[in-house]
Protein backbone atom coordinates (compact mmCIF):
# COMPACT_ATOMS: atom_id res chain seq x y z
CA UNK A 1 0.00 0.00 0.00
CA UNK A 2 1.54 3.52 -0.62
CA UNK A 3 1.01 6.09 1.74
CA UNK A 4 1.15 9.99 1.68
CA UNK A 5 1.39 11.38 4.92
CA UNK A 6 0.60 15.26 4.74
CA UNK A 7 -0.17 17.65 7.70
CA UNK A 8 -0.52 21.55 8.53
CA UNK A 9 1.55 22.71 11.45
CA UNK A 10 2.06 26.16 12.81
CA UNK A 11 3.12 27.35 16.08
CA UNK A 12 4.75 24.49 17.99
CA UNK A 13 5.47 21.91 15.22
CA UNK A 14 3.58 19.51 17.39
CA UNK A 15 1.07 18.15 14.17
CA UNK A 16 4.58 18.02 12.49
CA UNK A 17 6.15 16.00 15.14
CA UNK A 18 2.99 12.98 14.74
CA UNK A 19 3.62 13.30 11.01
CA UNK A 20 7.06 12.75 11.36
CA UNK A 21 7.07 9.87 13.53
CA UNK A 22 4.38 8.51 11.94
CA UNK A 23 6.73 8.36 8.42
CA UNK A 24 9.84 7.14 10.17
CA UNK A 25 7.35 4.05 11.09
CA UNK A 26 5.17 3.29 8.66
CA UNK A 27 6.99 4.79 5.92
CA UNK A 28 5.42 6.30 2.79
CA UNK A 29 6.07 9.94 1.63
CA UNK A 30 5.21 13.26 3.56
CA UNK A 31 4.20 16.72 2.58
CA UNK A 32 3.14 20.07 4.27
CA UNK A 33 0.30 21.68 3.91
CA UNK A 34 1.32 25.44 3.15
CA UNK A 35 -1.07 28.39 2.14
CA UNK A 36 0.34 30.25 -0.97
CA UNK A 37 -0.09 32.85 1.16
CA UNK A 38 1.53 32.40 4.43
CA UNK A 39 0.30 33.56 7.92
CA UNK A 40 2.32 36.36 9.35
CA UNK A 41 2.42 38.39 12.34
CA UNK A 42 2.96 37.78 15.94
CA UNK A 43 1.20 34.82 17.45
CA UNK A 44 -1.63 37.03 18.31
CA UNK A 45 -2.10 37.95 14.99
CA UNK A 46 -2.46 34.47 13.86
CA UNK A 47 -5.15 33.42 15.77
CA UNK A 48 -7.14 35.80 15.42
CA UNK A 49 -6.82 35.40 11.43
CA UNK A 50 -7.16 31.85 11.98
CA UNK A 51 -10.40 32.11 14.07
CA UNK A 52 -11.61 34.66 10.87
CA UNK A 53 -10.99 31.77 8.53
CA UNK A 54 -12.35 29.12 10.95
CA UNK A 55 -15.86 31.11 11.15
CA UNK A 56 -16.13 31.59 7.60
CA UNK A 57 -15.27 28.43 6.51
CA UNK A 58 -12.29 29.89 4.34
CA UNK A 59 -10.02 27.60 2.50
CA UNK A 60 -6.74 28.97 1.24
CA UNK A 61 -5.31 28.06 -1.57
CA UNK A 62 -2.20 25.52 -1.23
CA UNK A 63 1.22 25.33 -2.59
CA UNK A 64 2.14 22.28 -4.48
CA UNK A 65 2.59 19.21 -2.55
CA UNK A 66 5.16 18.26 -4.82
CA UNK A 67 3.83 14.70 -4.97
CA UNK A 68 0.11 13.40 -6.85
CA UNK A 69 -2.98 12.42 -4.67
CA UNK A 70 -3.77 9.91 -7.38
CA UNK A 71 -0.33 8.11 -6.96
CA UNK A 72 -1.30 6.72 -3.31
CA UNK A 73 -3.95 4.12 -1.91
CA UNK A 74 -3.85 5.57 1.78
CA UNK A 75 -3.29 9.51 2.70
CA UNK A 76 -2.69 10.06 6.43
CA UNK A 77 -3.72 13.68 7.19
CA UNK A 78 -2.93 15.95 9.97
CA UNK A 79 -4.43 18.98 11.48
CA UNK A 80 -4.23 21.04 14.41
CA UNK A 81 -7.61 22.39 16.21
CA UNK A 82 -8.05 25.94 15.20
CA UNK A 83 -11.27 27.26 17.59
CA UNK A 84 -12.62 24.01 17.61
CA UNK A 85 -12.60 23.10 14.03
CA UNK A 86 -9.29 21.86 11.70
CA UNK A 87 -7.39 24.55 10.18
CA UNK A 88 -8.22 26.27 7.08
CA UNK A 89 -5.49 24.51 4.88
CA UNK A 90 -5.97 20.43 5.92
CA UNK A 91 -9.88 21.92 4.69
CA UNK A 92 -8.20 22.95 1.53
CA UNK A 93 -6.82 19.57 0.85
CA UNK A 94 -9.90 17.27 2.11
CA UNK A 95 -12.23 19.56 0.09
CA UNK A 96 -10.14 19.83 -3.26
CA UNK A 97 -8.85 16.57 -3.85
CA UNK A 98 -11.17 12.94 -4.97
CA UNK A 99 -10.29 9.79 -2.38
CA UNK A 100 -12.32 7.69 -4.19
CA UNK A 101 -10.98 4.30 -3.51
CA UNK A 102 -8.16 5.71 -1.23
CA UNK A 103 -8.16 5.91 2.70
CA UNK A 104 -8.06 8.42 4.22
CA UNK A 105 -6.81 8.66 8.10
CA UNK A 106 -6.93 11.74 9.77
CA UNK A 107 -5.67 12.60 12.38
CA UNK A 108 -5.34 15.72 14.87
CA UNK A 109 -3.81 17.89 17.53
CA UNK A 110 -5.13 19.77 20.25
CA UNK A 111 -4.84 21.66 23.93
CA UNK A 112 -7.02 20.00 25.41
CA UNK A 113 -10.20 21.17 23.55
CA UNK A 114 -10.64 18.63 20.61
CA UNK A 115 -13.55 20.23 19.10
CA UNK A 116 -15.27 18.39 16.21
CA UNK A 117 -12.27 18.45 14.16
CA UNK A 118 -12.02 14.39 13.65
CA UNK A 119 -15.71 13.95 12.31
CA UNK A 120 -15.29 17.26 10.30
CA UNK A 121 -12.32 15.77 8.85
CA UNK A 122 -13.97 11.88 8.42
CA UNK A 123 -17.29 13.87 6.60
CA UNK A 124 -15.04 15.91 4.15
CA UNK A 125 -12.76 13.06 3.29
CA UNK A 126 -15.98 10.50 3.09
CA UNK A 127 -18.04 13.16 1.00
CA UNK A 128 -15.02 13.13 -1.76
CA UNK A 129 -15.24 9.22 -1.84
CA UNK A 130 -12.68 8.05 0.96
CA UNK A 131 -12.97 5.38 3.29
CA UNK A 132 -11.79 6.86 6.33
CA UNK A 133 -10.27 4.59 9.24
CA UNK A 134 -8.32 4.71 12.78
CA UNK A 135 -8.41 8.62 13.24
CA UNK A 136 -7.61 9.67 16.26
CA UNK A 137 -6.68 12.99 18.34
CA UNK A 138 -3.33 13.82 20.41
CA UNK A 139 -3.64 16.03 23.13
CA UNK A 140 -0.51 18.47 24.17
CA UNK A 141 -0.08 20.84 27.04
CA UNK A 142 -2.50 24.02 26.95
CA UNK A 143 0.41 25.92 29.22
CA UNK A 144 2.05 28.90 26.71
CA UNK A 145 5.75 27.65 28.45
CA UNK A 146 5.12 23.57 27.24
CA UNK A 147 2.93 23.93 23.80
CA UNK A 148 4.91 21.31 22.85
CA UNK A 149 4.69 18.68 25.79
CA UNK A 150 2.34 15.61 24.75
CA UNK A 151 -0.05 14.99 27.28
CA UNK A 152 -1.63 11.95 25.57
CA UNK A 153 0.70 8.55 26.97
CA UNK A 154 3.37 7.53 24.20
CA UNK A 155 2.32 4.28 24.63
CA UNK A 156 -0.52 5.60 22.74
CA UNK A 157 0.69 7.24 20.12
CA UNK A 158 2.88 3.71 19.25
CA UNK A 159 -0.05 1.64 19.22
CA UNK A 160 -1.89 3.97 16.82
CA UNK A 161 1.33 3.78 14.55
CA UNK A 162 0.95 -0.05 15.20
CA UNK A 163 -2.65 0.20 13.33
CA UNK A 164 -0.99 1.66 10.62
CA UNK A 165 1.82 -0.91 9.94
Amino acid sequence: MKTLIVYFSYTAGNTKRIAERVQASVGGDIARLEPVTPYKGSYDDVVHQGQEEVECGYKPALKSLGVNVKDYDRIIVGSPTWWYKMAPAALTFLSENDFTGKTVVPFMTNAGWPGTVLKDMTAVAEKNGAKVEHGHEFRFSSDSKHFDRMVTPEKELEQWINTLK
